[in-house]
């Protein structure tokens, strides 16, 4: 069926699809949300939305010019499938991985394979943490800025988030580690959101890590390329695809996300979280232990991006916030009611995030 689709036109298709679901979550925010007619088609609704972006994001056709790295990951699959020795340069275990499939299945089961370890890990997350309201929490994670762009292009990344996200909706330290340690055999980038998170057992005083986070805008702004250089040289630059995140080094990341310079747009963006939890936790008092971490982890690894904001494709650190981001936004609304119609204003609240998406990822590149 997706065959028929042009592939110029499969980002557009994807983002009016997701339009049209926010349109019928409107539709029908008129009910309570704890209505059991409205968990029954939120659950089905749910279904449809995790079977359709598994199947359209794993069984689009293979394109560097649309779909960024999709290219580099097919020519690697298939040098292993000629007989290539395994590239032991960094994520060796995603490379074995790949050497592994190459010898069992096709390049396009490979990619609808890599969609399932991207996209299943966010339904458990939202099952396991938000139990009968998991549909909004699920749909948020779809609907986010980078959900798209990391799931055909920065593959890796996303499925290394994606299962941290899986990791820490559980309690049982047995789990949490072994998630923890496929995001980091999935993508080395995770050590740096495990650390982040790490620190999350220390610092428990959000009102700190808020102020650490507004501290990290004028220090950006005075200091400019002294952090790049000091992440660098303080061990960071160990890591060879760090140290292409951070110098001017070239990537095939996708040029409309790859701003350099203070993007102050960016940090509009990131502030949406950084209000959401200010609101909720100091000013509704809202208390939930995993969601005071989630705010604290969030305002430390988006602090980070915002000291290293001028690097070369800095984007790329800003998704180890922004991934996590429609969880934050979504998590208190399902926890508790805290407003009359609070269904429809979850409704309107992921409309409008998801306006964000696609004002910025659809209406103006088209321009």
């Amino acid at each position: 069926m997706f065959n028929l689709i042009p592939v110029e036109s499969y980002t557009g298709v994807f983002y009016n699809v997701l339009l049209l679901l926010c349109f019928i979550v409107l539709a029908g925010s008129a009910t309570p949300i704890d209505n059991e007619g409205n968990l029954k088609s939120k659950k089905l609704l749910g279904m449809i939305v995790l079977v359709f972006c598994i199947a359209f994001i794993g069984l689009r056709p293979i394109s560097g010019k649309y779909f960024g790295d999709m290219r580099v990951y097919a020519t690697t699959f298939e040098n292993y499938a000629l007989g290539d020795a395994v590239i032991l340069e960094k994520d060796i275990y995603f490379h074995y991985f790949m050497k592994w499939s190459s010898s069992v299945m096709t390049v396009e089961m490979f990619f609808l394979i890599c969609a399932l370890l991207y996209i299943v890990p966010l339904y458990i997350l939202s099952r396991r943490v938000f139990k009968a309201f998991w549909f909004y929490a699920f749909f948020a994670l779809v609907l986010s800025f980078s959900f798209w762009s990391f799931g055909v292009n920065g593959i890796r990344n996303g499925i290394a988030t994606s299962m941290f996200l899986m990791a820490i909706s559980f309690r049982q330290i047995q789990y949490i580690t072994i998630g923890m340690l496929l995001a980091i055999a999935a993508h080395r980038s995770a050590l740096i959101i495990i650390a982040a998170w790490l620190v999350t057992y220390k610092i428990k005083n959000p009102k700190l890590a808020l102020a650490g986070w507004f501290m990290a805008i004028p220090l950006s702004l005075a200091l400019g390329g002294f952090w790049e250089a000091f992440f660098l040289n303080f061990g960071f630059g160990e890591e060879e695809r760090l140290q292409g995140y951070l110098g001017d080094t070239e990537d095939s990341f996708q040029q409309s996300e790859a701003g350099s310079g203070f993007r102050w747009d960016f940090i509009l963006y990131s502030a949406l979280g950084v209000f959401v939890g200010w609101y909720f936790i100091i000013k509704k008092k809202f208390e939930d232990n995993l969601y005071t971490r989630i705010y604290i982890f969030y305002l430390i690894t988006n602090a980070f991006w915002i000291l290293v904001i001028r690097a070369a494709f800095s984007n790329r650190f800003a998704y180890l916030s922004w991934f996590i981001l429609g969880a934050l936004i979504i998590y208190p609304y399902l926890k508790m009611q805290f407003f009359n119609k609070q269904h429809t204003i979850v409704a309107r609240l992921l409309f409008g995030y998801f306006m964000v998406t696609y004002v910025l990822n659809y209406i103006l590149p088209r321009i």
